[in-house]
């Protein structure tokens, strides 16, 4: 290569490297003031958590700008209303989800004066619960036996009415563990589910469990579910019957969650009630469960039939609100599942959150179906509280309202089984059991 060829090369490459130098500080420049927008640098919060993907109406410059902007509210929240119970159904879960609620918004509750339940076969009498002075109340969220007419003397007509099932031969499985059931029906083998669902009416007259104090048979194998929304247990065989009254819960009843579908019932929960989705949030630890030998058991096609016509009262039930879940919730449209995606993202980022337990608050951007809302250890804590510790703050509170004297504490069901196991009378009260 001649020297003025080479001569015209080192110009041209020291010409390049201003401009080379220049995209790089460019480039760089670019990159630390993206960072820095990502970053969210102030103190004790993190940065905004935002679920644009699911803003499916929204475009990305709103997205970006409108992360504290409410979604426009087209109804007004629903602050009266009445959950049932139910027994061994996830309840300690979903009572979470009320009381947070009533506490939040001040509402006026309809508690225990003792305890943490009412009496479960008949209405409580004016010594079982805190009284307000004009006797009326905007929600109830204990164990309580569904009682329309009593209710209806404690509640306006607009109260809201929610429940909750679960699937029978899951339900039968934990009734069977938590009353002692076999032990009642004098069932000793290793499975005790499975030998009874062999051949349920060989063991009726075990079963049936008489609490003389009220005059009341239960049968805790046989429709647990529909005696606790207020169906009597003689009327097993009576299939009429149970129609029209089934027909007359659904009427009744704002909304029934299913246990097995509980984020699905949650969502729609939270849009017929026009709340929240941090009203909805839940703790993903199961509150109050247990381990036995039989859980994961299995029946058969032929011991599931002999339950079916056991337990026909409850199936009815269960089938029945199964359907109106499923009717309810393609009447929402299709954006529903929408939502349904966004909260169950929602939830295990909140729960993720609280499980770190740092000093941090988290940021939930606003979306479709939400404001923005911060998450912090009040609220983790308020989700991992127990039933009992959270019903303690709201009977504080009535207490200082109503002055009126602390009750007497209700005997549990579970207690009153294990009486009749041994051939001692039921009670109602403590204090009658001690004596």
């Amino acid at each position: 290569m001649d020297e003025n060829k080479l001569l015209q090369q080192k110009v041209s490459s020291s010409k390049r490297a201003p401009l080379m130098l220049l995209f790089f500080f460019a480039f760089g420049t670019i990159n630390m003031i993206y960072f820095a927008q990502k970053i969210d640098t102030r103190p004790q919060e993190k940065r905004l958590f935002n679920i644009g993907e699911w803003n499916s109406t929204e475009t990305t410059q709103e997205n970006r700008k409108g992360t504290e902007k409410a979604p426009k509210d087209t109804c007004s929240p629903q602050r009266k209303f009445v959950f049932i119970k139910t027994h061994k159904t996830g309840g300690c879960t979903i009572v979470n989800i009320f009381q947070r609620y009533a506490i939040k918004h001040k509402l006026s509750a309809l508690l225990p004066a003792a305890g943490t339940f009412f009496p479960w076969h008949y209405p409580p009498a004016e010594e079982d619960y805190i009284h307000t002075p004009d006797e009326q109340y905007d929600v109830l969220m204990n164990h309580m036996r569904y009682n329309k007419t009593w209710l209806r003397t404690k509640f306006p007509a607009d109260t809201a009415y929610i429940s909750v099932l679960r699937e029978p031969s899951s339900h039968l499985k934990s009734a069977m563990n938590y009353y002692n059931l076999p032990k009642l029906m004098k069932i000793k083998s290793k499975n005790p589910v499975q030998t009874f669902l062999q051949d349920p009416w060989k063991y009726k007259d075990l079963s049936e469990a008489y609490f003389d104090f009220c005059n009341v048979t239960w049968d805790g194998t046989r429709n647990f579910l529909s005696f606790d929304l207020g169906y009597p247990t003689e009327g097993a065989e009576d299939k009429e019957r149970a129609r029209r009254y089934i027909s007359e819960l659904e009427a009744d009843f704002t909304l029934v969650l299913l246990l097995e579908h509980l984020d699905e019932s949650l969502v729609l929960l939270r849009r017929l009630m026009c709340w929240e989705v941090r009203d909805v949030l839940y703790d993903m630890t199961p509150k109050n469960n247990r381990n036995y030998s039989y859980k994961k058991y299995v029946p058969t096609a032929e011991e599931l039939a002999n339950l079916r016509l056991w337990k026909a009262v409850d199936y009815l039930l269960y089938d029945t609100f199964n359907a109106s879940l499923w009717r309810k919730i393609a009447a929402q449209g299709p954006d529903f599942y929408d939502e349904l995606h966004y909260f169950k993202e929602v939830k295990q980022l909140v729960s993720t959150h609280c499980k770190m337990r740092g000093k941090e608050n988290l940021k939930v951007a606003a979306s479709k179906w939400s404001p923005q809302f911060q998450v912090d250890q009040k609220l983790c804590r308020g989700m991992k509280a127990m039933v009992p510790k959270l019903l303690a703050t709201m009977r504080k509170s009535m207490w200082a309202a109503t002055k009126q004297q602390k009750g007497r504490k209700i005997v549990r069901i579970q207690t009153n089984i294990l009486r009749i196991i041994h051939g001692r009378p039921t009670h109602k009260y403590r204090t009658h059991r001690k004596k």
